[in-house]
C-alpha cells in the first residue's frame, strides 16, 4: 500500500495536495502524519526523506518527495478514470493544466509569505487602501490566481459547451485541482473578494468530502504554531 508522509494539517498545505488527491479519487493510502517544529521532527521525516522535508510518498521500493512530483508519479501510476484524477486528456486542457500548477508549484510567493494557510481561523480581507492594506504583491498574487482560473474554465467550456464538462478547472475533477486546493482555504480564511467564477471554484473545492475530512482532521490537532497564527 502506498504511504504518504504528511506535516501539520491545520498549516501544511503542500501535504494536502497529495493527500486530497489520493482521497479524492479513493486510492488507498497508510498516513504518517509528522507534526512540524515539534521536538525532533526533522529526524521522523528523513527517515522517508533525506531533504527532511513533507509530503513523501513510498511506494514498495520508490520514494518520492514534492507536492507536484507526487501527483505526477501518481498520475503515471494509476489512469485516470472517466470521472476525474491524473491530468485531463484533451492536449490542450493537458498543457494548461501542467502550466497552471507548475506556476503554483514556483510563483506567488507573496501571498504564500502573508496569507499563509490555516483551516482552523478565518480573518477579515484587508482592502487596499486599508491601515492594515496587505502589500500590493499580495493583491497581485492573488488577482493573476483569479484570473489563471477564468482562463482554464474559459478553455473548459471551449471544449465541452457551457457547463465545461464539471466544476473543476478543467471540467473532471484533475491534479491541477490538487495543486489549488490549499489556495480555496487561504482564499477563504482571509475573506478575499473573489469573481463569481473564483468563488463557484473555491465553493466546490470547500466542499469535496476530502478536503471536510482533512478539516476535521486539522481542528482535532493539539499543536499551534505560532508563525502561521497570525
Amino acid at each position: 500500500m502506498l504511504k504518504l508522509v504528511i506535516g501539520n494539517k491545520a498549516y501544511s498545505s503542500w501535504s494536502l495536495r497529495p493527500w486530497v488527491y489520493l482521497k479524492h479519487l479513493g486510492i488507498p493510502f497508510e498516513e504518517v502524519r509528522v507534526p512540524l517544529y515539534q521536538g525532533d521532527y526533522k529526524a521522523a521525516i528523513t527517515r522517508y526523506n533525506p531533504a527532511g522535508k513533507v509530503p513523501v510518498l513510498v511506494d514498495g521500493g520508490t520514494t518520492v518527495w514534492d507536492s507536484l512530483a507526487i501527483l505526477e508519479y501518481l498520475a503515471e501510476r494509476q489512469p485516470a478514470p472517466p470521472d476525474g484524477g491524473g491530468w485531463p486528456a484533451e492536449p490542450k486542457a493537458r498543457a494548461m493544466a501542467r502550466s497552471v500548477s507548475a506556476e503554483m508549484h514556483s510563483g506567488f510567493g507573496a501571498m504564500r509569505e502573508n496569507l499563509c494557510m490555516n483551516v482552523r481561523k478565518t480573518y477579515p480581507w484587508r482592502p487596499a487602501g486599508s491601515a492594515n492594506a496587505w502589500p500590493e504583491a499580495v493583491l497581485a498574487d492573488v488577482a493573476r490566481i483569479q484570473a489563471l482560473w477564468e482562463d482554464c474554465r474559459k478553455l473548459a467550456a471551449a471544449l465541452f459547451g457551457e457547463s465545461g464538462g464539471g466544476p473543476f478547472l478543467f471540467g473532471p475533477f484533475s491534479a491541477a485541482d490538487a495543486m489549488y486546493a490549499p489556495v480555496a482555504w487561504r482564499f477563504a480564511g482571509y475573506s478575499v473578494p473573489l469573481t463569481p467564477t473564483a468563488r463557484a471554484y473555491v465553493d466546490t473545492l470547500l466542499a469535496l468530502p476530502a478536503m471536510r475530512e482533512w478539516q476535521a482532521g486539522a481542528m482535532a490537532e493539539s499543536e499551534v504554531l505560532p508563525q502561521y497564527d497570525r
